[in-house]
């Protein structure tokens, strides 16, 4: 067992885990951060991809004793006193989502999107969200909010979490 400590959507968290427990099953499991999903263990489909540090990455491909020292944002952790996320709200509002199971994941992605370009053209959303599939094929409404989130200024340093 190696001994972790890590900060989780805020919180601070200690704990002893397997060296090759993952990422994700460690949110999921020990955390009961249900919202990261795990779609195909992988890292094909990016339903996992949470932020490390503000960055994302797809945590079936991390180990949580990589996680030591660092910090964790959920999809639970993106929401603030109730109120969703910009890119959470304008996944609602442009109805970006259909069945839901890669949801977590493209908002996290898009989200670090809009950090790297506040302005993105729908090619450069589409590049940027390239990693993170939608089984539905929801990706016109996927694109269409987090062009909506950039056109209503949620990019401005409300996107990192």
């Amino acid at each position: 067992m190696t001994r972790i400590n890590l900060t989780v959507d805020g919180a601070r968290v200690s704990d002893d885990v397997e060296p090759r427990l993952l990422l994700v099953q460690y949110l999921r499991e020990r955390l009961g951060k249900t919202g990261t999903v795990i779609g195909c263990d992988t890292s094909n489909c990016g339903a996992c991809t949470v932020h490390l540090d503000g960055r994302s990455v797809k945590s079936c491909n991390v180990l949580a004793v990589q996680a030591d020292g660092h910090e964790v944002t959920t999809i639970e952790g993106l929401a603030t006193n109730g109120e969703l996320h910009p890119v959470q709200a304008a996944f609602h509002e442009c109805h970006a989502l259909q069945c839901g199971f890669c949801t977590p994941g493209m908002i996290m992605q898009s989200i670090d999107v809009l950090a790297d370009n506040p302005d993105p053209s729908e090619e450069e959303i589409r590049l940027g969200l390239e990693g993170n599939l939608c089984r539905c094929t929801g990706y016109h409404n996927i694109v269409k909010a987090v062009q909506h989130a950039a056109s209503t200024g949620s990019s401005s340093g409300t996107v990192t979490s």
